[in-house]
């Protein structure tokens, strides 16, 4: 069991981003508290994926800061080249010059669940899981693999390990994905709609997986548009619409009784879609 107190693992302050003339975060505010969910959702465009990838330095922001493991009123920087599972402190200020330093320390508290799996083709699922620890964090090969096995027995995908990803249903791979972000150890995981991309038939066996990690105090932030899933597991909503930050609230209320009208519109669409 993971810790599970008040202590923000994430704060985000007026993040923005833009591509060209395209404005897609517009001021974006996130607080994410230990062992906490937080489920972003909203129409596509709305800038829910961006807000995952300039958390984990796939995309630049224009301004902003991000922190995990760090106030965000407190001193920007941070300790780059962290060994995986310390827990000091980074606090990254896109306002001002960020180094490719500063971005890799990012990446190292955090790790992202794709929507389209995005597994190396051309590795076994051993293989897939193994490669961060071992390349990245440099960590000991034997202590990599014997973890990896375990996380891969645990979401019953130990027989398959030697399997290349063509081998493997899409339910699967998203399994594999899911034991790759853990085998990294982040303080964060990042999830951008892990099911969508699932025939649903396949949906059931990844949401247990998510819901199974929520259980043990991981702290998580997850893109979906499964409202019925957000409701069950998420301990606050945030609903986006054009770059911006709606309504946030807690999953009871922010889906069973919105206050906003544009989140009104959206939760009755949904609903009546499924």
């Amino acid at each position: 069991m993971l810790p599970t107190n008040d202590t923000p693992v994430l704060q985000v302050r007026d993040l923005a981003k833009a591509f060209g003339s395209n404005v897609v975060l517009r001021g974006i505010d996130l607080d994410v508290y230990r062992g906490k969910v937080v489920a972003l959702i909203g129409p596509s465009g709305s800038g829910k994926t961006t807000v995952l990838r300039c958390l984990n330095g796939l995309e630049m922001p224009d301004g902003g800061t991000v922190a995990v493991g760090a106030s965000a009123e407190g001193p920007a920087g941070g300790s780059a080249g962290r060994s995986a599972g310390t827990s000091s402190g980074l606090r990254l200020d896109f306002g001002a010059k960020v180094s490719g330093r500063e971005i890799s320390a990012l990446r190292d508290r955090s790790a992202m669940v794709f929507q389209h799996y995005n597994l190396f083709p051309h590795m076994t699922v051993l293989q897939n899981v193994t490669e961060g620890p071992i390349k990245v964090q440099k960590r000991p090969r034997a202590e990599v693999v014997k973890e990896a096995e375990r996380l891969l027995d645990r979401v019953g995908l130990l027989e398959k390990k030697d399997a290349y990803p063509f081998e493997l249903s899409g339910g699967q791979q998203q399994r594999v994905g899911i034991v790759r972000a853990l085998a990294l150890k982040p303080q964060l995981l990042l999830f951008d709609e892990p099911t969508s991309a699932l025939d649903p038939e396949l949906v059931g066996d990844v949401l247990t997986v998510i819901k199974e990690l929520a259980e043990e105090g991981w702290t998580m932030v997850i893109v979906t548009h499964e409202l019925a899933f957000a409701r069950q597991m998420a301990d606050e909503v945030i609903f986006m619409d054009g770059g911006v930050v709606v309504e946030r609230g807690p999953a009871s209320e922010v889906l069973r009784d919105p206050q906003q009208e544009r989140t009104q519109q959206f939760v009755r669409r949904l609903l009546h879609e499924f």
